[in-house]
């Protein structure tokens, strides 16, 4: 089978469950809803039962007319055809209604399963896994296993007419009856057989398509760059060559599943015509009724049916068990960064062991109360102690790197792009997993600490900053659900002297469209800024986090910043000379490493490593520059 795999790879976490595995981890998520299956299935052998008693009644029908009967006796019986269709339809009704219940609420719940893993995967999931690929997982793959329970519904409905129907024609003629089922061990062995296949080629037909997926996110992502390069012909191409590629391995899907179609109607088609000319001269032979005979050759178009549908039935379930097995990979994938399990039975010392192993693996969504975070910075030094980080194997960053940062100290981090800078601070805030050394606040392993307490100590605040669609307001607001219109204003107006926000077309309202296209880059960081000042952090990481703003803006900033971070811990890292002269210790970065450290004027003194980076970088920003090059006046 290799032609179907050729151009396609898996994603790293996938995996293969046996179909025992599949099955019980699929019956798990419909545990909790016993008591509806049951009904649904009640209500699955009353509409069946209904549609049999339908048949029967139209067979007496046939008998009676060919004999001397009353028209009283044709009304009566057109009228119990008529009943049990509507008794049917309200069956049927009944039981679309409650097992789309059981179906809405078993993939909310799994759906639910998904995205909080998604969630609680670490930055480094995301570098080697495109986002595309984890929403279709997330989206259409739960939409595709959903599918699949309606149609087990259908078919399981299908097998009780069957069965219903081979009971009572057996009472009537065994030959007829067992002719019936001649064919269908042949069938249902071909079918069995086929499912393999069926599931094989489902699963790459449905990872191409999140390739496809992939490409379509990222290409809408990065249309701008796109028109501004004149590159648009490239995403095209990208795109052709992904669709392509999802055109031909969904057509060799389409062979696959229609192979065993042929090999089923061959069989019906015998089938057919063996009760037809058996049951033909069951009838001359006064064996059975006439109208029995029209119920034998009704039931060979129930009886196959199945038959004929167990083709599409395989194809369609090995879809959905796909669907679900791809599910399952996201959901069973374990987070590298993952929270502490002495860190849970702190928190809550009263649950079970192997409960804190479940919790442990599990994200938190609860937003902390400021009240809740551990003040773990305030008293003692942060200490990396021999951290090593690759993003990769070929890719080292830190290589036994140690720093100590003082509780209150305000730390500027300079280097050239590509240093580490941001691989410190991503650390420090457990977005990655480091593979040796340690790293410790008040004396502790940060990796022995609760995930949400650590963090709801730390504010961040990145070179672009990502707001979602809303209001200014909403977005600083996210930092602190629970906080007032007052202290959100305050936390604003605290920055710049509040000016930036008289600016905003409806003051805090303003809508900051998708991703904040509705407003400036600067002012975007400026509602990062204060939704990190609302969070009132015991930590500051300001990751150039004034790069997008005017200069006389980033003073007014670092004034309401300097007000805010008294006797707080501060790590800066940032490309201007107003941001970095007036921190308390500067260290220089080159390859993971520190080359030099210390203040600002002993930098530049020392004549190293900082002063040429103050010569590359910062001499131009400096007021002594601007009036040398201008001249007087």
């Amino acid at each position: 089978m290799g032609f179907i795999m050729d151009g396609l790879e898996s994603e790293a976490y996938d995996r293969t469950y046996s179909g025992r595995a599949l099955f019980g981890r699929i019956a798990s998520y419909f545990k909790p809803f016993r008591i509806r299956l049951a009904l649904v299935a009640f209500v699955l052998a009353a509409a069946a039962l209904s549609e049999f008693a339908a048949q029967v009644v139209i067979s007496h029908a046939l008998d009676a007319a060919t004999v001397a009967t009353t028209t009283g006796t044709i009304v009566l019986l057109a009228l119990a055809v008529a009943g049990f269709g509507v008794v049917e339809w309200l069956f049927n009704f009944a039981r679309h209604y409650l097992s789309g219940r059981v179906v809405g609420d078993t993939i909310w719940r799994l759906r639910s399963d998904a995205f909080a893993k998604a969630m609680a995967h670490d930055l480094s999931f995301y570098d080697e896994n495109a986002a595309g690929k984890v929403v279709s997982r997330i989206t259409t793959d739960t939409e595709d296993f959903a599918g699949v329970i309606a149609l087990v519904a259908d078919f399981i409905s299908q097998i009780m007419l069957v069965v219903f129907f081979f009971a009572y024609l057996t009472s009537i003629s065994t030959l007829l009856s067992l002719l019936l089922l001649a064919m269908a061990p042949f069938a249902i062995l071909v079918a069995i057989g086929f499912r393999k296949l069926a599931r094989f080629v489902t699963l790459h037909a449905k990872r191409v398509t999140a390739e496809v997926n992939a490409r379509i996110q990222e290409s809408i992502a990065g249309v701008s760059v796109a028109k501004a390069f004149r590159r648009e012909r490239s995403l095209w191409t990208g795109f052709k060559a992904d669709n392509g590629l999802a055109y031909r391995f969904h057509l060799r899907r389409g062979v696959v599943l229609q192979l065993i179609f042929p090999v089923v109607a061959i069989a019906s088609g015998v089938g057919n015509g063996v009760i037809a000319y058996a049951g033909g001269g069951s009838v001359r032979g006064g064996l059975v009724s006439l109208g029995q005979w029209f119920l034998f050759m009704q039931a060979v178009g129930y009886f196959w049916w199945p038959m004929l549908n167990i083709a599409s039935f395989w194809s369609q379930l090995q879809d959905g068990l796909a669907a679900a097995e791809r599910v399952f990979s996201l959901i069973d994938r374990e987070p590298r960064v993952r929270q502490s399990v002495l860190a849970c039975e702190d928190r809550n010392p009263a649950v079970s062991a192997p409960a804190v192993a479940v919790f442990a693996a599990a994200p938190s969504f609860a937003t902390p109360a400021v009240e809740s975070r551990v003040e773990v910075i305030r008293g003692k030094p942060i200490v990396f102690d021999g951290v090593c980080f690759a993003y990769s194997s070929k890719e080292t960053v830190l290589d036994g790197f140690s720093l100590e940062i003082g509780a209150g100290e305000k730390l500027a981090i300079v280097g050239k792009t590509g240093a580490g800078k941001s691989s410190i601070v991503k650390l420090l805030c457990r977005f990655y997993e480091f593979q040796g050394g340690s790293i410790r606040m008040d004396g502790q392993d940060i990796r022995a600490m609760d995930l949400d307490r650590l963090r709801s100590s730390i504010g961040l605040v990145s070179q672009d900053p990502f707001l979602f669609p809303g209001t200014v307001k909403e977005n600083i607001r996210y930092a602190r659900p629970a906080a007032t219109d007052a202290e959100v204003e305050r936390a604003a107006r605290s920055l710049g002297r509040g000016d930036w926000v008289d600016d905003l077309p409806t003051g805090l309202e303003t809508a900051t469209g998708h991703r904040g296209s509705s407003i400036s880059m600067g002012q975007r960081q400026l509602v990062a800024l204060s939704r990190v000042l609302l969070k009132d952090p015991v930590l500051f990481i300001l990751d150039e986090a004034t790069s997008s703003v005017d200069p006389f803006t980033e003073a007014q900033i670092q004034e309401g910043l300097e007000t805010v971070m008294v006797g707080r811990t501060a790590i800066v890292i940032a490309h201007r000379l107003s941001t970095v002269r007036f921190a308390d210790r500067i260290i220089v970065l080159e390859q993971g490493r520190i080359l030099e450290e210390g203040s600002h004027d002993s930098l530049l003194s020392a004549g190293g490593h900082y002063a040429q980076l103050y010569d590359a970088y910062f001499r131009h920003q400096s007021v002594e520059y601007i009036e040398s090059t201008v001249g007087p006046g």
